[in-house]
This record gives structure tokens, sequence and C-alpha cells, in this order.
């Protein structure tokens, strides 16, 4: 592996905050970020990203590689929270193995954003639809660990106690994050073929701002991932090992398949790290009002205290190095 890969993305601002939140919170400072800032920024990275992508969409078009990729990404979301519970089963309980299962099907936007950034940083190309193979992976990956909990563990639960799967499928299709992010990419694509002139007047907003935003809010998450690193210890060896091993797997997978499209090395890299993320946000929220049975705890801390940092500061670069290898177009 070329280690000046991950020594550019270390020293990158995005990454250099994260590790100044990490700091902050192990050296004991009071810094903290207000809560609804964190918020904003969120919802202002996945409208810019969606709207770019939208944009880029429109220009390239839709080409042959679209729609496969799209059902490969998909495919995943599905097929990752099978496997992974098979794994999970060996020493956890269904409800806690399902919850978890199904946040590592699931995607981490800020991963991909965070990837985006390093593919521009190397001057990779990458298409627009790829943010569709991001908003349509949440979902899949939510309704799959229900099922699980209810086909793994039917005789645990009372029979009155059965899922509102209306309210389910409602959190799984239509919550903040996918709503946002496939509504910015229609309106970056309809805007882009119908209004050229408008675009201009939005890039200074989706383009100008986005690195800044990027950065103080990774400088957020820093603080966040860093608290929830005292939750690890009641995770255990076990599940410790899972949050690292089951990510480079993943992508291991992801690699092979992108490989097998022929995709270009940046759309490569993009579909690898959705395949190697973890949700943090919207499958623990899902799982919360549907699995209560499941220790929050476990799938939240995994996700967010370990894997998410080792895929933005780590993996990433350990990624592409992994394409650069194995894709003939990258050799």
């Amino acid at each position: 592996m070329d280690t000046s890969l991950v020594l550019q993305n270390l020293f990158t601002p995005p990454v250099l905050f994260f590790f100044l939140g990490v700091i902050a919170v192990l050296v004991g400072s009071d810094l903290e970020i207000p809560a609804p800032l964190p918020k904003l920024f969120s919802l202002y990275l996945l409208l810019a990203i969606g709207f770019k992508g939208g944009l880029e969409l429109q220009h390239s078009g839709v080409s042959g590689q679209v729609l496969p990729t799209i059902a490969a990404a998909v495919l995943m979301s599905l097929v990752v929270p099978l496997y992974s519970f098979a794994v999970l089963r060996w020493k956890l309980d269904s409800f806690n193995a399902a919850a978890i299962a199904g946040t590592y099907g699931s995607i981490s936007a800020v991963t991909f954003i965070t990837a985006e950034s390093f593919l521009d940083t190397q001057h990779l190309q990458h298409d627009g639809f790829m943010v569709a193979a991001l908003a349509l992976m949440e979902s899949p990956a939510i309704i799959v660990g229900l099922l699980l909990v209810k086909l793994a563990a039917p005789q645990q639960r009372p029979s009155s106690g059965g899922m509102r799967w209306g309210a389910v499928l409602h959190e799984a299709l239509l919550n903040g994050s996918v709503y946002l992010l496939v509504g910015s990419l229609l309106v970056g694509f309809l805007s882009a073929a119908n209004s050229p002139s408008s675009v201009e007047k939005m890039l200074p907003f989706t383009d100008n701002l986005f690195y800044g935003a990027l950065s103080f809010f990774l400088l957020d998450m820093g603080i966040v991932a860093a608290q929830r690193l005292r939750d690890l210890k009641q995770a255990g060896v076990f599940l410790i090992s899972f949050a690292v091993l089951m990510p480079l797997f993943n992508a291991l997978l992801g690699t092979l398949i992108a490989r097998g499209l022929a995709l270009s090395p940046g759309n490569a890299l993009l579909f690898v790290v959705l395949c190697a993320s973890a949700s943090y946000i919207a499958v623990p929220a899902a799982m919360r009002m549907t699995v209560p049975e499941a220790n929050p705890s476990f799938y939240i801390s995994t996700a967010l205290g370990l894997t998410f940092p080792f895929n933005i500061l780590v993996g990433i670069p350990l990624y592409m190095a992994l394409i650069n290898t194995v894709l003939p177009a990258a050799g």
C-alpha cells in the first residue's frame, strides 16, 4: 500500500478537524458544538451533494453503467445484513445481531462525502449517479434488519407486539436524509436540464462553502465519536473486531464487484466506501423505534466509535490502494 495516500488523507483539513474533535474529548476540553449546528451542517451537506450529483448526472447522462451499479449497490444493502447477522449470532442474541447487521448493511453519507473530498484531492473523476446509489442503499438494510428480527426471534416477543410496518416503511423510505438526498438530486438534474443559468447562482452555495462545512461537521463528529469510545468497553473484543474486519471484508467484496462492473477508479472508490460503511443515524433511529430489545450501545458505538473513524482515517486510502491493485483501469 502506498503510504502517501494515507498521509495525504490524514493531513486534509476535514480529517485534521476530526482529530481536533477527538483530542478535545481525550484531554477534557469543554469544546462543544451547539446542538442545532451539526444538524444544520448535516442537512447542508446532503443538499449540496445531492444537487451536485444531479448536475453531474444530467451532464454525463444515464450511461450503460448506471442501472447495473445502482442494482449492485441495492443488492449489497440486502445481502450484507444477512451474512453479518450469521456472524454476529455466534456471540449475540437475535435482537442485537439484527440491529447491528442492519447498521452495517446501510451507509454513512458523511463517509461517502469524505471519500468524494479525497477523490478531489487526487484529481479523480466520479459520476453523479453514485449519489443515487447512496440514497437507495439506506432503506433496504433497515427492512432486512427488521425482517431478521421477525423471523429469528418470533417466540421472544408477545404475539400482540407486532411491528408497525407502516411506520417502519415510512421511516425506511421517507426519513429525512433519503428524502433530501433524492429530492436534491432531482432538483439538480431538472435545473441543469431546463435552467442552466440558475445553476450558476447556486454554485457559490453548493461548491464554495462545501469544504468548510464538511470540516466543521467532522469537528463535531470527532467529539461525538470520542464520546462513544467509552461504550466500546461494553461491546467487548468480538464486536470491536467485527467493527473493523467486517468493513474490510465488505470493501474487498465491493472491489471485486466494481471490477466486474468495469467502474472507473473514482466510481469504484465510492462504491466500495458505500459497501464498507455503516449507518449511525437512520438505522439506529429505526432500530430504537422497532427493536427496543437491542442495546443501542452496541450498534451505535461500533458504527460511530470505530467503523466511522477507521473508514475516514485509514479505510478510504486503503480502499483506493486496493482498487489500484485490483482494477485493470487503475493499474
